[in-house]
C-alpha cells in the first residue's frame, strides 16, 4: 500500500495511493460511511498504531469500495501533506560512504565555481581527485543526529529560505517510519518493527551548518527551519518493498538529472541502525530514521545547489517522486 495523507474538507485525511491508475482512496471517508473504526483512520499515527489490524482495515475498505466514486479523488490534484505530518520522534543517518568522504571535502563549492567559469577541464580534474579516507568510526557504528520533528512538509511544497542562510542545499535520502514499540531489538528481529519506507529531502542550509558545526555540535539552524524536513509523497508498507537495499536514486535540478545512485552500500542497515538506536531505549511507532545522503545526492557534493525559484525532484525506485519548489528570502 501506498499511504497519504491530504486535506479533504479542511481537515487531515489518510487514503490509499494509487499512481498508476491516478487516484487517492479516502480511507477517512470510507470508514466514517461504513460504520468501521473511524479513529483507525483519524490520523497516520493512528494508522501506524493499529498495526496490522489497522493496515487490514484499510484492504478491506478497499476491497469494499475501492470504486466507489465517493471515496475517490484525482491524485494529480489531491493536496497531499507530508505522509506524515508530524513524526512522534526523527533521527537522520550518515550512512554512504562516498557523501561521508566528499561532503566535508570543499569538492560541490569547487565544481560549481568551475562550472560557472565554463572550465570543463577543472571540472574534470575536480571530479578525478581524491577525497579523505572514511573515519573509522562510521563503521564502528551508526552514526545519527535527532533533527525537528515539527519542521515537516509534504510534496509540492513551496519553501522560503531562511534569511540567515544563502547556500541552499537538498539532500536526496529515503528512510524508514517504525511500525512498533521495541527495545533491546535484534537486527534480525529489526525488519518487525518496520511499517513503510519513504523518501527524505534533508534541506540544508549549507553556510549556517558548517559554521555552526565548528562548535563540535550540531548541526541545529543548519537543518531546522520552517519546512526543512520534507517527507513523501507517501510510505509505501514494508510488504511493496522486499529489499530496500537495491533502489535507485535519483535527483533532478529544474529537470536536469544531477545524481544517479543507488541504495546499496549502506554503512549498516535500517536493521542494524534500530539494533543500535534501541540499546537501552525504547522506539515507538511512528518514528522516522532518515538513511543519509546517497553519494553524489547534494550540491556540496556534485556541485549543484539550489538559487531561487528551482525545483529539485527527488526520484527513488518502488517509492516515487517527492518534489519541492524553494526560493530565497526577500530582505526584511
Amino acid at each position: 500500500m501506498k499511504l497519504v495523507t491530504f486535506q479533504a474538507a479542511g481537515a487531515a485525511h489518510v487514503g490509499m495511493a494509487d499512481p498508476q491508475a491516478g487516484r487517492l482512496f479516502d480511507l477517512t471517508k470510507a470508514a466514517a460511511a461504513a460504520g468501521g473504526d473511524v479513529q483507525v483512520f483519524g490520523s497516520m499515527l493512528a494508522l501506524i498504531d493499529a498495526d496490522e489490524a489497522g493496515l487490514d482495515a484499510a484492504r478491506s475498505l478497499h476491497e469494499r469500495h475501492g470504486d466507489d466514486p465517493a471515496f475517490l479523488t484525482d491524485l494529480a490534484g489531491a493536496p497531499l501533506l507530508a505522509p506524515l505530518p508530524e513524526p512522534r520522534q526523527m533521527r537522520d543517518g550518515m550512512s554512504f560512504e562516498t557523501h561521508i568522504r566528499q561532503s566535508g571535502s570543499g569538492r560541490g563549492r569547487a565544481l560549481a565555481e568551475a562550472r560557472a567559469k565554463g572550465d570543463a577541464d577543472e571540472v574534470a580534474r575536480i571530479e578525478a581527485r581524491e577525497v579523505p579516507p572514511l573515519a573509522e568510526i562510521y563503521r564502528q557504528m551508526p552514526i545519527y543526529y535527532f533533527t525537528n520533528r515539527l519542521a515537516v512538509a509534504g510534496p509540492d511544497t513551496h519553501v522560503t529560505w531562511p534569511r540567515y542562510s544563502k547556500v541552499m542545499d537538498y539532500e536526496l535520502e529515503f528512510g524508514i517510519v517504525t511500525g512498533r514499540k521495541g527495545k533491546n531489538i535484534p537486527a534480525s528481529k529489526a525488519r518487525d518493527h518496520i511499517f513503510g519506507y519513504t523518501i527524505f529531502n534533508d534541506l540544508s542550509a549549507r553556510d549556517q551548518q558548517f559554521q555552526e558545526m565548528q562548535g563540535r555540535l550540531g548541526p541545529s539552524k543548519g537543518k531546522s527551519f520552517e519546512n526543512s524536513n520534507i517527507l513523501g509523497p507517501w510510505i509505501v508498507t514494508k510488504d511493496e518493498i522486499p529489499d530496500p537495499y537495491n533502489l535507485r536514486m535519483t535527483a533532478r535540478l529544474n529537470g536536469r538529472t544531477v545524481c544517479e545512485n543507488t541504495s546499496r552500500n549502506m554503512l549498516f542497515s535500517f536493521e542494524e541502525i534500530l539494533a543500535h538506536i534501541t540499546q537501552d531505549e525504547w522506539i515507538h511507532p511512528g518514528e522516522f530514521m532518515g538513511s543519509g545522503t546517497v553519494g553524489n545526492g547534494c550540491g556540496v557534493e556534485n556541485g549543484w545547489f539550489l538559487s531561487d525559484g528551482d525545483t529539485i525532484e527527488l526520484d527513488v525506485e518502488k517509492i516515487g517522486i517527492l518534489r519541492t519548489t524553494v526560493s530565497a528570502a526577500k530582505p526584511a
